[in-house]
Order: structure tokens, then sequence, then C-alpha cells
């Protein structure tokens, strides 16, 4: 754990190691400070802090910062970890009177604090959850610190019966600073010295990812057979101990979930992608969506507009799961793909999502990234 609190160690970091001045990441500071100093006095009713704002703005930098100086018992995860261990752990309680009461009086029991990185809601069996997990959170005394690119009010807007997440939105901002983090600057992408990791194809070279490979994975003994991955063989160019080296399709157009590249995360250091297509399309109208108990009548209360989705974005999600957890578990991903970055995802259903995305992708172009 580092001495110093979330405000002097941004001063330190404007100060001496080249960071930009920012008067909204200032105030984002002073909030976690005071939130911090009340922990640590043993004060109770402390309420937490909802960092949001956009991309690159700093948010995971600040709250890192704090989590690493606590002085209490705490837990720091993604959101997608966070989601995965509840949905786990209310299995495990199935009959247990209240599982989600009794989940947060074990998560109250090992911690006085939980940050999580990139709350952003798009399931509706995770809004449901949530619509009431965070109210007996609170209740069990847990301080929840998070950050997100949204303000709590945008939060699942326009998820399928959202109502049984508002319960979650009134929680978060009667027991949490709401601190907008916005402003310009995108900080992901200064202060460092450039380092590509990602190429343009070229069907008359010889692709780029088997220098890189050769470079990354010199010493170890290389194979090409199919990884096995939870219950399925995944495909792959090559692969050694530390190095992953697959196609596009066999990670993204196939059925994995966010646990299968919490799983790949865990095995390699670096993980390289060829064949990337431009993932953005046009969206499609969307029909009405009925349950099947209409039949085929209509039947008011069955009816539901669906998003209006674009042909890729099932494989989209999977590479924005992909890509979040490389940036927070610090893995390299190196990619080849047929169009420049900012033209990956320019039109589509996911947009909003994906700038994420961009960003991060943006900084894995940096040498300080994974340091």
């Amino acid at each position: 754990m580092t001495a110093l609190g979330p405000l002097a160690a941004y001063q330190q970091a404007v100060a001496d190691n080249g960071f930009y001045p920012d008067s909204k990441q200032q105030l984002a500071a002073e909030a976690l400070q005071t939130c911090q100093e009340a922990l640590h006095q043993g004060r109770r009713g402390i309420p937490g802090v909802y960092l949001w704002g956009p991309v690159g703005r700093g948010k995971t930098w600040l709250m890192d910062i704090f989590y690493q100086s606590l002085q209490v018992p705490a837990r720091r995860q993604h959101f997608h970890h966070f989601m995965r261990w509840v949905h786990k752990r209310q299995f495990e309680l199935t009959g247990t009177p209240d599982p989600l009461k009794a989940l947060a009086k074990e998560l109250a029991n090992e911690v006085r604090v939980l940050c999580f990185d990139e709350l952003f809601v798009s399931d509706i069996g995770d809004a449901t959850l949530l619509g009431r997990l965070f109210q007996v959170m609170f209740d069990q005394g847990v301080v929840l610190v998070c950050t997100s690119n949204q303000p709590p009010d945008k939060l699942y807007a326009e998820g399928y019966n959202r109502e049984r997440f508002t319960p979650s939105i009134s929680a978060i901002k009667a027991h949490m600073q709401v601190v907008c983090v916005d402003g310009e600057q995108d900080h992901r992408l200064h202060p460092g010295a450039e380092h590509i990791r990602y190429w343009l194809a070229d069907s008359a070279q010889p692709s780029a990812l088997a220098m890189c490979y050769e470079q990354l994975s010199a010493g170890q003994v290389s194979t090409s057979q199919p990884l096995e991955l939870g219950s399925r063989h995944i495909e792959v160019v090559k692969r050694c101990p530390t190095v992953f080296w697959s196609r596009f399709a066999e990670l993204c157009q196939q059925p994995l979930a966010a646990q299968d590249f919490i799983a790949l995360c865990d095995q390699y250091r670096a993980i390289l992608i060829s064949e990337v297509p431009q993932l953005g399309s046009a969206q499609r109208p969307a029909k009405i969506a009925r349950g099947t108990e209409d039949a085929v009548e209509r039947v008011a209360a069955g009816d539901r507009q669906l998003p209006s989705l674009s042909r890729n974005d099932d494989s989209v999600r999977r590479f924005i799961a992909l890509v979040d957890e490389c940036y927070d578990r610090k893995v390299p991903l190196y990619l080849e793909a047929a169009v420049p970055m900012a033209e990956l995802y320019t039109e589509g259903y996911l947009d909003f999502a994906f700038r994420r995305t961009l960003s991060r992708l943006q900084e894995m172009q940096l040498e300080r990234f994974g340091q």
C-alpha cells in the first residue's frame, strides 16, 4: 500500500511526474481524500464516491490510488469480475431465505470498501440483481467507490424493464457522492513514448505479427495445437507458455464470454490477434419482440422494442470485453487489422461503448502500458 493518499498522490503526479493539471481531477482527488480520511477515522455512514466522465479522464488511476493507500479491508475488481462473483455466489446460496442479503453480509464481513471499475449495465439479469443489491450492500455498511462513463441517471437508459434497475440509481445517489470528471483531455494519450502494437494487414507482405511473436516468445517452445479454454477448443496460429496468437474469428465470432477472456489473461502475458475486420456497420431495423406465450396474437404486455443492432455487434461486444480484460490486467494486445484503428467502429449501436475501447487501444500504443 502506498503512503500517499489520493490528493497528495495527484499533486505529486502533477508536480514531479509530468501529469497535466486538471481541475476536474483535482475535485475527484479531493472527494476520494475526504472519503478515505473518514474511513481511517472509523466513522460510520460514510458516503462512497461515484466517478463518471468520458474515456481517458484518469478515473481508474484516481480510484486505484485511493485503493492502494487504504488502511482498511478493501476489494478492487473490474465490474465484470464483480458481477461474475455475484452470480456465482447467488447460485451457491440457493435455498437461503434472502440470498442477496446473505451475500451482502458476507461481503461486509470481508471488506469495508468495495472498489470496482467501469460500471456499465447492459444486461437485464444484471440490472435486476443490482436493483436491490446496491441497497442491501449500503445497509450492511459497505462503502462503494466506482468509475463509469455514464452518470447514474443514464445507466441502463434504454434497457428493457428499466424500472427494475431504478432502485439502484436511487441508492447510488443517496449513498455516494457523484463526481463528474469531464473535460477535453484524454490523459491516456500522454505522457509516453510510442510503442506500436497495431498494424494494418498487407496481403503483399508477411504478417507483422509473425516477427512480433518471435520476439515475444524467444527461448520458449511453441505449438499450433488448439487451446482448451473451459469446454471449448480455440484454434491458434501459435502459442507458447506466455504468448498467445489467434485470429479474430476464433476469439470474437464464437460464443465466448468475459470469464473466458479472464482465463486467457490468467495464462498469458501477451495476446496477438490477426485478421481483425472493420467492425462497424449500419444498424438494422429492429422488430417488436414478444414472449413465447404470446403465440401469434398481439399481446400488449409482451411487446417490447428491441434496439437496432448492427450485424457485427455480437462479435464487437466480445472484442470490447477482451480489450477491457487485457487493459485491466495490463496484458498488451497486439493487433493486425483491415483498417486503421480510428476506423474500426465508426457506425453502429455500440458506438458509445466502443469509445472506451478505442481509447484503451490507443494507450496500448505507448511504451508505458503494462509496466
